[in-house]
């Protein structure tokens, strides 16, 4: 999502933008496909330094956006060597093949506020303590100090930016904002129910778009630097949720029953949504969709941005909804 959303803002700018991809069986290049002809892309791995040293070599790039990561927290659980492999391991490789061949260019390293895990401080900002709660957290608080010390030790310009989550229509279907989105819809057409894990979860939710464009303001300072970047609000799944309700019946009032569906307590004491026109479940709990480890809370402080870029979110956590439940009930050829 934020690669493709980034080429296209860089080629708006006159760039020449370069990318690299790994062989696969199928080419998966949906979100690229309407800018494919003006990319060069290049086949590569972050955990295969050789083909990182030669991308670095041929292209000599001027900016690098390191934006590459396994980076689904569940998914972290069941693929922790790898996690550390990619995440960890595959900024070190990306820096050492640009201390090697292109110690000129700026570095954005993409980190995360799930290196603040289970946080010691509201809001987080960028002198808060990391105390992350998943290998996915754990490999980017690594990823992050690599870069740090890279930046510090050779004289490089490296910036780290702590982003908080983002999304927008384009986010992958694995996500809890799109599952919901894809979800619903889904049910209005077929009736069949979905399911979450901790639906009391709180995140600061902002717009990938805007997200993108603060990666590209911090490469243009004068002086290499860490920032925060997020929406200094917070909702629970559950907000995310209602508020997609609120949107559905929005969008097409004589359709949905503005009571149609409520919140109850399952045989658990587990609250579910409920269908009452059909009396049906529309979002069940399953538990195997809990992290072993949970990130309760997350909110970001984004002063220094502000003061430092110039930048500030204009898409807040209802519009950002609005903007995803809209494309895809347009999407749905439901009405």
């Amino acid at each position: 999502m934020d690669g493709a959303l980034l080429a296209e803002l860089l080629l708006s700018k006159g760039y020449e933008v370069h990318g690299i991809i790994r062989r696969s069986s199928s080419f998966n290049t949906q979100r690229i496909d309407h800018i494919f002809d003006k990319l060069h892309l290049h086949y590569g791995d972050l955990s295969d330094p050789l083909s990182l040293d030669m991308i670095m070599e041929k292209v000599k790039p001027q900016e690098v956006y390191h934006l590459g990561a396994q980076s689904h927290v569940k998914v972290s659980f069941e693929v922790p060597y790898y996690t550390g492999q990619v995440d960890a391991l595959g900024t070190l490789n990306i820096l050492e093949a640009m201390r090697k061949h292109c110690r000129d260019a700026k570095l954005y390293n993409a980190c995360t506020s799930e290196m603040f895990g289970d946080v010691l401080e509201i809001p987080q900002k960028e002198t808060t303590p990391f105390n992350p709660t998943s290998p996915y957290g754990t490999a980017k608080v690594y990823s992050f100090f690599v870069a740090k010390n890279y930046r510090e030790s050779y004289n490089m310009f490296i910036c780290n930016g702590i982003l908080f989550n983002h999304e927008c229509e384009s986010r992958g279907h694995t996500f809890v904002t799109k599952k919901c989105v894809v979800g619903l819809v889904k049910y209005l057409k077929t009736g069949e129910p979905f399911y979450l894990g901790n639906v009391y979860a709180k995140r600061d939710w902002g717009f990938a778009p805007e997200f993108v464009n603060a990666m590209y303001l911090i490469l243009q300072q004068d002086e290499p630097d860490d920032y925060v970047v997020c929406t200094g609000e917070n909702h629970t799944i559950k907000e995310f949720i209602d508020e997609c309700i609120l949107n559905i019946n929005e969008y097409d009032n004589d359709y949905v029953n503005k009571n149609r569906f409520r919140w109850k307590l399952d045989d658990k004491n587990r609250e579910i949504l409920w269908d009452d026109l059909n009396d049906k479940l529309v979002i069940g709990i399953d538990e195997k969709y809990y992290r072993p480890n949970e990130v309760n809370l997350l909110l970001g402080d984004y002063t220094k941005a502000k003061e430092k870029l110039g930048w500030e979110p204009k898409v807040k956590f209802k519009e950002l909804v609005k903007i995803m439940m809209t494309n895809e009930l347009k999407n749905s050829n439901l009405w």
